[in-house]
């Protein structure tokens, strides 16, 4: 059984969870125990670490035990979800063998109905869990919260600079868009930032994202896979010792991130990577996961195809065209009707609505066509 590739929770975070009030999240969530594993027909998220770091020749050993001890102490939002900790991926004989259970894992959890929370060593094991999507023939939304775009070269092994060109170039090609978020111009070749716009994906430098932190959440709204990279954060609030950044994201952004992760209703997996361990960075990461359980906690799985009496419509000319947007009256969020989006293959016919912000429907009142709306157009043309 897939379940097998996951070892206990260490018995330091169960004997330090033993002392923890009954109010707090260590006594509400049920764990993998040397005895027990959890039933997960009740489960709705399930968090799971693993410790591979091979992928990153940079990395330093690591464990989730100040992460683990941290979170549990916190105390939890007004949930009424069921979740649970199933322990630890170790590293396999050889990173494949890691690859492999990583896949197995997710599949099988997404399978049974269980959104994953994946924490884990180096980010090339976002391929993996890319790869667990395969068995559901569907096309993917992959959203980085990264610095960098890893891409690398095409002839280049998978490994955390490169896990973008795996993804793009391996076969069963189930890969529909990929979006950047808070990429740092300098820690990027202009090569992999031109192939970024050639392929019609999204990249959004880290300082466009802070100046608006609103427009991520329609990019995150959109996403079936959020892959973050820890790094993307700036050193100052993770105190981390060993990789020194000194800009990226603030940990209230971060959090901010998160959140949006969590109240979008198609996203699946969320991960973060290139974790070190460190206590005061366990404490930032503790409240990036919180928020990413307290967005869960308010999805609404609203959609204007599924609700429509939910929803305002309207039409705006622009030049030649007409296009077409949805307003939440619940929520107020927006979506953009995108004509032939999708490829026309059996992955490919889902329904053509694009999450959007209200600046985007204001500026095609103003005639201008909102890009993230012309990059759709052109790529079902490719």
């Amino acid at each position: 059984m897939s379940y097998d590739f996951l070892d206990p929770i260490e018995t330091e975070v169960i004997s330090f969870t033993n002392q923890l009030s009954v109010a707090q999240l260590g006594k509400k969530v049920v764990f993998h125990t040397d005895s027990d594993f959890p039933d997960l027909s009740q489960v709705k998220i399930a968090l799971l670490g693993i410790y591979e770091n091979r992928g990153n020749a940079q990395s330093e050993p690591f464990d989730l035990i100040a992460f683990r001890k941290h979170f549990y102490a916190m105390y939890p939002g007004n949930w009424e979800f069921q979740w649970a900790d199933l322990g630890n991926i170790q590293p396999g004989l050889e990173l494949s063998d890691t690859y492999y259970a990583v896949t197995e894992i997710v599949s099988q959890l997404l399978k049974d109905g269980v959104y994953p929370i994946v924490l884990g060593g180096s980010q090339d094991l976002t391929y993996p869990i890319y790869r667990a999507f395969d068995i559901f023939e569907q096309m993917v939304n992959l959203v980085a919260i990264d610095y960098k775009l890893d891409i690398g070269k095409e002839s280049s092994q998978i490994n955390a600079d490169s896990y973008m060109s795996g993804i793009v170039l391996t076969p069963p090609f189930n890969l529909l868009n990929f979006s950047n978020l808070g990429f740092q111009t300098y820690y990027n070749a202009q090569e992999e930032i031109d192939l970024i716009d050639k392929l019609y994906f999204d990249a959004y430098r880290l300082g466009e994202v802070c100046h608006q932190i609103s427009m991520a959440e329609p990019v995150l709204r959109d996403a079936d896979l959020v892959s973050v990279d820890l790094l993307s954060v700036k050193s100052s609030d993770t105190r981390s010792p060993f990789h020194f950044m000194p800009n990226g994201f603030t940990g209230k952004e971060i959090c901010i991130l998160t959140r949006y992760a969590g109240i979008s209703e198609k996203v699946r997996v969320f991960s973060v990577f290139n974790i070190s361990g460190y206590y005061d960075e366990a404490v930032l990461l503790s409240q990036m996961v919180w928020y990413f359980l307290e967005g869960f906690q308010y999805r609404r799985n609203e959609y204007p195809n599924i609700n429509p009496n939910s929803f305002l419509r309207f039409i705006v000319p622009v030049d030649n065209e007409e296009l077409i947007f949805y307003k939440s009256t619940l929520t107020e969020r927006w979506w953009m009707e995108v004509p032939n989006f999708y490829h026309m293959n059996n992955k490919g016919k889902r329904n053509a609505l694009l999450p959007c912000s209200q600046e985007e429907y204001l500026k095609a009142c103003d005639q201008e066509i909102p890009e993230r709306w012309w990059k759709a157009q052109r790529k079902s043309l490719t």
